[in-house]
């Protein structure tokens, strides 16, 4: 366990608070699990075939998983992400006690288990990169028979279309090897140098006071933004660019490989967009605070990218993206492909 978050206290406050998931006889949760890794399965064709990319036979394959499990992986996940950063802070010249008060203790971990908890019924699938250990695509069971059933949409073709983004997601870190290691020391590296020393906090925290309207202006991509420098600012709109490609590609192949597949992939699309319209507005400002209406600007701006150097430079042409952490879109070009295609093409 770490010395300033309990994870495990994280975990479990996790799975107490996260509602309680649809309800189901165990011997139609068994055929769900069996549907869902069968469609997953049968997601990796026509996934790497359209995006043109080659992935190691050894890949492990995708995880069926439960809220609980989303919980406990990612708890493990974020220990390994966000340790090295506190430790690196503490050796820095920040003594154990002032970091402890800053970023750990019960109540950050109480305050992460309550992020784990509402994540857990929200997302539908995660390709889980792993700092320090295996990474893995995990597709929670649960979720998806719960949007299924809010959306009256057919069970098994709604399944198959979060397969085919999700799987997406596991063809680019593993036919891309360098991917996953460049995402993790770019986060490790910005959040590192985002921990302010003693003496800047008083600041830092009046900075935030005074960027909390563009917060909730939809001018933030979240909490993590405003307390950032102007040049962590620019890294950020960076490492945003990069998530944003990572977004749309995933939604470009997943809606061009869907119409043969998916035989209600419209209905889908349409209820789907419409559901993330249509939020309380409890979940609106939890979602603005978390920074997932910029997830939502992810998807749209990166497929629009993707979707514009492919037409320029067709598909062969776009997967020079995947080159080198040199030919990942840089922020200013997440919004105007032809500035990549010039950049990297001339």
């Amino acid at each position: 366990m770490s010395r300033y978050v309990d994870w495990a206290f994280a975990a479990a406050s996790a799975r107490r608070l996260a509602p309680s998931g649809p309800k189901v006889e165990m011997a139609e949760a068994h055929e769900i699990i069996e549907e869902i890794r069968a469609l997953a399965a049968a997601a990796h064709e026509p996934v790497a075939t359209t995006a043109q990319m080659v992935t190691p036979p050894d890949a492990p394959p995708p995880l069926v998983v439960d809220r609980g499990l989303w919980i406990d992986t990612n708890a493990r996940s974020m220990s390994a992400m966000l340790d090295p950063v506190v430790e690196k802070a503490a050796g820095g010249g920040m003594a154990p006690s002032s970091v402890a008060r800053l970023v750990g203790g019960k109540l950050t971990a109480l305050e992460a288990g309550g992020l784990l908890a509402f994540m857990s019924a929200k997302v539908l699938g995660q390709y889980d990169i792993a700092p320090g250990g295996t990474p893995t695509l995990m597709l929670v069971a649960p979720n998806m028979v719960q949007v299924a059933q809010e959306l009256d949409l057919v069970p098994r073709d709604f399944r198959f279309w979060v397969c085919l983004h999700e799987e997406t997601h596991r063809v680019q870190f593993t036919a891309v090897p360098w991917l996953r290691e460049h995402v993790i020391t770019t986060v490790q590296t910005l959040m590192s140098e985002m921990v302010p020393e003693p003496g800047d906090l008083p600041d830092r925290l009046q900075q935030a006071a005074r960027e909390i309207p563009r917060l909730f202006g939809g001018e933030s991509n979240g909490l993590m933004e405003i307390f950032a420098t102007p040049e962590q600012r620019a890294q950020i709109a960076d490492l945003t660019a990069v998530m944003s490609l990572l977004e749309g590609h995933a939604d470009v192949v997943m809606d061009d490989v869907g119409p043969e597949h998916v035989p209600t992939v419209s209905t889908i699309r349409q209820r789907f967009e419409a559901r993330r319209k249509s939020l309380g507005s409890a979940d609106k400002v939890l979602r603005r605070l978390l920074g997932l209406d910029a997830k939502m600007r992810q998807y749209r701006d990166g497929a629009a990218f993707v979707r514009g150097v492919q037409e320029a430079v067709g598909v062969e042409g776009f997967n020079a993206v995947w080159t080198s952490p040199h030919t990942l879109p840089r922020a200013e070009e997440i919004t105007d492909p032809q500035a990549w295609v010039t950049r990297v093409h001339g």
